[in-house]
């Protein structure tokens, strides 16, 4: 079985994966954006699927994901929280541009709603499960703590930062959350980790939190010294299994 589930997902993630989706252009207020719309595969979607971007902005890895899922028969899309043409390729820029953000939460928050807004404008499905990788797993429970995720259903961060901002707080009817996490992560310590266990915990909301062992910060992407396929399709398997539990229920 553990064979056979690797091989599918080796043939989801392959490089060869058509591509099945189409760059969107939408605005939050006067910003242009770019993101990424793939329709689930066979035209009738199981729901809907938000995408957020890691650190680099929109590109090749978050586009893949989407198609990943639309091959699973999600709609998915990728939103764009830096604006149109914005896409940071040094490290220096990749850090101002998450900072502009972290220091304007109302921008993300209102970046993110505008993200979803898309999304629900390309898809019928009658509800949404968010989802991102490093800093859009950050944002991901930033819209989660918000209380304005319009048709969500559920969360989840792959190696995302866990922090709360000091102020905030989970809205006890927060939908559930999933947490992958690289045991290995010396960017989000399992102090971090605990720490957010305890706040879901305290506010009464359904959560789950994986861990996986050797796994460093951004063990999902592709190509990359800190790549672990193990935890990846580990970690995949699971979005798989949390997102049959969400939309069925």
């Amino acid at each position: 079985m553990t064979r056979l589930l690797a091989s599918a997902f080796a043939i989801l993630s392959a490089g060869s994966l058509a591509h099945a989706g189409e760059t969107v252009s939408y605005k939050a207020g006067d910003l242009p954006l770019e993101g990424y719309f793939a329709p689930a595969e066979g035209g009738k979607s199981k729901g809907a699927v938000l995408v957020i971007h890691d650190w680099d902005g929109v590109d090749s890895y978050e586009e893949k994901r989407a198609d990943m899922l639309a091959a699973l028969g999600y709609d998915a899309f990728a939103l764009d929280l830096y604006g149109a043409g914005n896409r940071p390729a040094t490290m220096d820029a990749k850090v101002a541009a998450t900072k502009a953000l972290y220091q304007d939460r109302e921008a993300m928050r209102t970046r993110l709603v505008a993200g979803l807004k898309e999304l629900h404008s390309k898809s019928d499905a009658a509800s949404t499960v968010v989802m991102g990788y490093c800093f859009g797993g950050a944002a991901a429970l930033e819209l989660a703590r918000s209380g304005l995720g319009d048709k969500v259903v559920g969360y989840v961060a792959f190696h995302g930062g866990l922090t709360t901002p000091e102020g905030q707080s989970y809205p006890s009817d927060t939908p559930p959350i999933l947490i992958e996490h690289g045991g290995a992560d010396t960017s989000v310590t399992m102090a971090d980790v605990t720490s957010l266990s305890e706040q879901l915990e305290k506010a009464g909301i359904t959560y789950q939190i994986d861990v996986y062992s050797g796994a460093p910060h951004a063990f999902t992407v592709f190509g990359s010294d800190r790549y672990r396929q193990v935890a990846d399709e580990k970690s995949w398997k699971r979005l798989e299994e949390f997102l049959s539990e969400r939309f069925e229920s």
